[in-house]
């Protein structure tokens, strides 16, 4: 079993409908927004994406992915962590939680998806709908911070906080949850 939590701020605290102008940079106001595939938007200011796969494995999800998904917190669920890469630089971390008695049925494509980007997948299916993305800013006080600096650890130097932006995929009524967190090279690419 998987353990990396720490103590988070109230889950109804942490993800807005909104990003607030005033504290995010303005240039990556439109990633955090955009409703698209966030691999598409990537793949179109890059010449070489790629898709880094860190951990695919059964764990328990946070709280508030928990109660984003509609389970309970000791549920187990499917996890995918993958880096997305922009010309051989890591630009996002993401993070796909999926309850594991959904992988079956609808959802079985995430158990073999590998490599590939789940972004595309997600997005050529019209039977897929996604919810409202919702956006917050985490930080030290947040477990995934801390993966994501294991994760990118001798690659970059993480800033105290970071945005990141998430949303559900439901599919025939059950959903996945996916997370994008925002690493500081984004803003070398086009918004």
């Amino acid at each position: 079993m998987i353990h990396d939590r720490l103590p988070s701020p109230a889950a109804d605290d942490l993800w807005l409908a909104h990003p607030p102008r005033a504290t995010v940079h303005a240039r990556l106001r439109p990633w955090l927004i955009d409703p698209q595939s966030l691999t598409a938007r990537i793949r179109a200011r890059c010449d070489r994406f790629h898709v880094e796969v860190i951990r695919q494995a059964p764990m328990r999800p946070h709280a508030d992915e928990a109660a984003a998904l509609g389970v309970r917190a000791k549920e187990r669920s499917w996890l995918r962590e993958v880096l997305l890469y922009a010309d051989g630089v890591p630009v996002v971390y993401a993070r796909s939680v999926l309850p594991r008695k959904h992988l079956r049925g609808a959802w079985r494509v995430f158990h073999g998806i590998g490599a590939r980007p789940l972004g595309a997948a997600l997005f050529s299916d019209p039977r897929i709908a996604r919810q409202p993305l919702r956006c917050a800013r985490l930080d030290r006080r947040d477990a995934r911070y801390h993966r994501l600096a294991v994760v990118t650890h001798g690659r970059m130097r993480l800033p105290p906080s970071l945005w990141a932006r998430r949303s559900l995929f439901r599919l025939r009524g059950r959903s996945l949850l996916v997370s994008e967190f925002f690493l500081p090279t984004i803003l070398d690419l086009d918004p």
